[in-house]
């Protein structure tokens, strides 16, 4: 019999099996596609998206529920509200979202000086919160018949009539000193504010002034008419232990004399 003729065997590959494949299919390339345009249903998510987030705008902005009807104020000891809420000045009425917090707390640090730190929240839905802390005097310097008060910081930043119970006075004797030229008087003040936060308890408990001749020479007078040579401010810690163990040893002393903490002394009774 006659084997496979020339056209035969040029539908066959090597292993026998025809161009199609064994499963009889012609192989054909990739099938380009068409993209899909958008469906109803995203074109309905998109649509529902553009009308929550123009709601959103208009219930922040231009409707009457989100809008500002009262403000609070929390923190005040020497400060009324009052005070604080007529400086602040809260544009009541307009939209919650608008109002300048930022300017807000900056009025009232400008304006009144007595504020150490504020800070201005929005209450939702209706309100705006001011929450306040006040300065506290730590010295007193005379002004007049009047009394200046400083803080913590080293700042004055209010004069009352009537001076604080507790609180020191500050007596700067100065102006015949060259510590005021060198140093100014801001400077002296601040380093009197840290002799003071250094006192050990009992002496600070006990204080009634401070006065300052020179940087190097702060005296204190405590009650009963006792004083403390203190000196300058350097050291304050090591001054402070020795003064409190002064004060220990000789309860009845009338003067004290930390100026050098290594050789403390102690005189008087």
């Amino acid at each position: 019999m006659a084997g496979p003729t020339t056209a035969e065997r040029g539908t066959r590959n090597p292993r026998g099996s025809s161009s199609a494949g064994r499963s009889g299919r012609v192989r054909r390339g990739p099938v380009l596609r068409r993209p899909r345009l958008p469906g109803r249903r995203a074109l309905l998510i998109g649509s529902a998206l553009v009308v929550l987030v123009a709601a959103g705008i208009w219930l922040l902005y231009g409707s009457s529920w989100l809008r500002v009807e009262r403000v609070r104020t929390s923190g005040t000891q020497v400060l009324t509200p009052r005070e604080v809420e007529e400086v602040a000045a809260v544009p009541i009425g307009s939209p919650l979202i608008s109002v300048d917090m930022d300017g807000i707390e900056a009025r009232l640090r400008d304006k009144l000086p007595r504020i150490d730190s504020v800070e201005a929240v929005r209450s939702w839905p209706h309100g705006i919160a001011l929450k306040v802390t006040e300065r506290k005097p730590v010295l007193l310097i005379g002004k007049g018949a009047e009394f200046v008060e400083v803080d913590a910081k080293g700042v004055r930043f209010a004069t009352v009539d009537k001076a604080p119970k507790g609180v020191p006075l500050l007596e700067l004797t100065t102006d015949q000193s060259p510590s005021l030229r060198r140093f100014g008087e801001q400077r002296l003040v601040t380093e009197v504010v840290r002799v003071n936060a250094e006192l050990p308890a009992q002496a600070a408990k006990d204080l009634r002034s401070i006065e300052v001749r020179s940087y190097d020479s702060i005296t204190l007078e405590l009650t009963r008419g006792r004083t403390v040579v203190w000196g300058s401010s350097d050291n304050g810690e090591a001054k402070a232990r020795a003064l409190a163990a002064l004060m220990k040893a000789a309860p009845d002393a009338g003067h004290f004399d930390v100026s050098a903490p290594t050789a403390p002394a102690v005189s008087g009774s």
